[in-house]
């Protein structure tokens, strides 16, 4: 039965923050969803979905509230684009889930190829008399001793999107954990009582149906990234990073027209092609949350620049944004992602490093002359190889407290 909704008087801002944790949260689950073959998962990324309709409709009502101008028109349309674009997202990761749900085909070796680009994820229900039962995060402290996150928590009918260190694990609650798979062992087990059993990955064995199924993980990766970008974009008022995110989105069309070249070829060599219908679907929904991206940082490419409201939304959504810049002689100044242990250490994943090199260019003028500039390099999706010095500039995910980690590690102010 569909949900009827009416204007409630809540601020733009809060609907924009809770939208952008749905959205991450549905894009995590959904994947997460089809590499454990778990009906309950998809099962939770349908009812997110039901939710996202519910606050996009309550949003645009607010913003129609608000809008008394030509002025206010255009300052409002960048935050329209936004709302346009969760929604996307949600429909397609509805999509994937579906995937799971009404059994589409999806070849058994995709859970050969997901782990790499797929941090495991999974749904435990607390028992009443586990280890976890009736404590708060806090005292468990997950995330330091195990390096595993509670994303989310299902209580009854009720989500609860943003669980702190004050949440308290009852009995019966469905919790999210996100982690490394050998910390998500033992939390699933402190939690349900039970030993956790990871979904056995059979090996691909067509060579075209394993270049499609990494083909899908790429695009999966670059449509994550872009959309990381494109709430750095609008959150910064970037139009390069806005322009990282459109080259994103190309890429992603270029590994969507060779997924298809090299399913079609698969499909000629296996006894039921109809078996590869949901892995066509996971590209397909995977290139719109791409296009998602995109409609995210529209506002910044075409020069309308970024509402404030955006900006207080994604601060206080539940994974926040962060930009710093690495600070002469700090812990950071001449390390690697990977030697300093960033990720590990706070908790914060560094998707861009922007430094400025001198590079020798020539200037339009009558003796052509030779000339140094100082221009900005972007290194996107940085590995744990990339090397950091003072002065360049980290833009980082991550819970808030993560954020004061990586700050000081950093050596940048508060």
């Amino acid at each position: 039965m569909t949900r009827a909704v009416g204007y409630e008087p809540r601020s733009v801002k809060q609907l924009l923050a809770e939208m952008k944790d749905i959205a991450e949260l549905m894009i995590d689950l959904s994947y997460s969803a089809v590499l454990l073959r778990s009906d309950a998962v998809a099962e939770a990324v349908l009812e997110l979905e039901a939710e996202m309709d519910v606050l996009q409709l309550r949003t645009r009502m607010s913003l129609l509230m608000a809008a008394r101008s030509t002025d206010d028109a255009e300052a409002l349309a960048p935050v329209l684009g936004i709302v346009g674009a969760a929604e996307k997202i949600s429909d397609a990761t509805g999509d994937i889930a579906k995937v799971v749900v009404e059994d589409i085909g999806l070849p058994p070796a995709m859970a050969a190829a997901l782990p790499a680009a797929v941090e495991t994820l999974v749904r435990a229900r607390v028992a009443p008399d586990a280890r976890f039962a009736d404590a708060t995060l806090g005292e468990i402290d997950l995330e330091s001793e195990t390096g595993v996150r509670a994303i989310a928590i299902r209580r009854g009918d009720e989500w609860l999107m943003n669980p702190d260190r004050e949440t308290h694990l009852r009995p019966d609650d469905a919790v999210f954990f996100r982690g490394p798979e050998e910390g998500v062992a033992g939390v699933y087990r402190s939690t349900t009582g039970e030993h956790y059993t990871p979904p056995e990955a059979p090996e691909p064995t067509i060579a075209d149906l394993d270049r499609a199924m990494d083909s899908v993980v790429l695009m999966k990766n670059m449509s994550e990234l872009g959309v990381d970008l494109a709430y750095g974009a609008v959150l910064f008022d970037s139009e390069d990073l806005a322009r990282e995110v459109v080259s994103l989105e190309a890429e992603v069309d270029q590994l969507q027209s060779r997924f298809e070249a090299w399913t079609l070829q698969a499909a000629a060599k296996i006894d039921d092609p109809v078996s590869l219908r949901g892995l066509v679907h996971l590209a397909r929904s995977t290139e719109v949350i791409s296009d998602a991206a995109v409609e995210i940082s529209e506002g910044v490419l075409r020069g309308l620049g970024s509402h404030p409201v955006i900006a207080e939304a994604v601060k206080e959504s539940d994974e926040v944004i962060v930009r710093l810049t690495v600070a002469p002689d700090s812990d950071l100044d001449g390390a690697t992602l990977g030697g300093r242990m960033v990720r590990t250490e706070t908790g914060m994943g560094v998707i861009a490093v922007r430094r400025a090199t001198r590079e020798a260019v020539t200037v339009e003028s009558v003796t052509d002359e030779s000339v140094t500039e100082l221009r900005d390099d972007w290194v996107v999706s940085p590995g744990p190889d990339t090397e950091l010095a003072a002065g360049d500039v980290l833009l980082a995910k991550g819970p808030q407290t993560a954020a004061e980690r990586l700050r000081a590690l950093a050596g940048a102010a508060p």
